[in-house]
């Protein structure tokens, strides 16, 4: 197969994980490593990790080296995530996903205005996965 669907087809998706966390007992940690199960490429996000599950991470969502994400999954709490939105919209995801407990009426409203595609859901299971499926 040649052309411009194979390559897309072929092509590895991105997602950062906003809340990434060295502890895998977190759903940021399982969510990385769910992603990576799947062959994503992951971008963990957190303030102060060098590291996360043997991948890079990076301490803020603008640091991320690309200029345009498949997936932004979301770890942290609304009044944190409402703050990082407009840096979220910059690397024009093509999902932004609010995990359970990461959303809030305000950040949605925000997301929307910012012309963020919202998904409201575990993007975990969306993987096909289940979070319990990654021990801690």
């Amino acid at each position: 197969m040649t052309g411009k669907t194979s390559e897309a087809a072929s092509r590895i998706k991105t997602v950062a994980v906003i809340g990434a966390s060295r502890n895998r007992a977190k759903y940021g940690n399982k969510s990385v490593r769910a992603h990576l199960a799947q062959g994503w490429k992951v971008f963990p996000v957190h303030p102060s990790a060098a590291e996360i599950e043997g991948q890079p991470a990076y301490p803020t969502v603008a640091a991320v080296p690309v200029d345009r994400l498949d997936r932004v999954t979301m770890y942290v709490p609304p009044d944190v995530g409402l703050g990082l939105l407009e840096d979220i919209a910059m690397k024009q995801p093509a999902e932004l996903w609010l995990n359970p407990g990461s959303e809030n009426d305000a950040l949605v409203a925000r997301a929307v205005a910012l012309g963020l595609p919202v998904i409201q859901a575990c993007s975990i299971v969306d993987l096909g996965l289940s979070p319990a499926h990654f021990a801690d």
